[in-house]
């Protein structure tokens, strides 16, 4: 595990505007659907915000999405993440800054 493995929160937000932002819509929107503020939304989308499940269930369904994919779409993002920070793990220059 890296030091820069991103949050959850980070996670969820990035996927959850990229989501909405694939559907073509408003922030205002989503939220209204969700029953949340636009405010809110924001927040959470940009990983301010650390969302109760309940919440998470709430804007996921105003996206059409369920919990099962939203949670298999940011285990995709998380593999990701690790994949790419593998290969570019380079053991040499560790000992050239030690």
């Amino acid at each position: 595990m890296t030091d820069l493995e991103p949050l959850w929160r980070h996670l969820l937000g990035r996927r959850l505007r990229v989501l909405r932002l694939a559907h073509g819509e408003k922030l205002a929107e989503t939220a209204a659907r969700a029953g949340v503020s636009p405010q809110y939304l924001s927040e959470v989308e940009r990983g301010l915000k650390e969302p109760s499940s309940e919440m998470i269930a709430a804007i996921s369904g105003a996206l059409g999405l369920s919990l099962l994919d939203l949670t298999l779409g940011l285990s995709d993002d998380l593999r990701s993440f690790h994949e790419l920070a593998a290969s570019d793990y380079r053991p040499s220059a560790l000992l050239m800054a030690a």
